[in-house]
């Protein structure tokens, strides 16, 4: 599973593969307690087990999606 977090004033945003075995609800939780609760952090760890946290009032959007969508390969147009 891939996230992505949009950091507020910053021009990149924070992408992650998260291990298969991610459950999606309790990550839902985490973050809207992140959203909702002055001064929280969010953490996340990733598949290699790195692990990232972003304050909650810095976060500007949070996307989920799959990894198992085709990649494109090569150089095509």
């Amino acid at each position: 599973m891939d996230i992505k977090i949009g950091v507020t004033y910053s021009p990149r945003e924070v992408s992650l593969e998260l291990d298969g075995a991610t459950d999606v609800a309790a990550l839902k939780a985490d973050i809207d307690h992140a959203l909702s609760t002055e001064g929280a952090v969010f953490w996340v760890t990733d598949e290699k087990g790195r692990q990232v946290g972003v304050p909650g009032e810095k976060i500007a959007y949070v996307e989920l999606g799959t990894s198992d969508a085709q990649k494109p390969i090569g150089f095509g147009g």
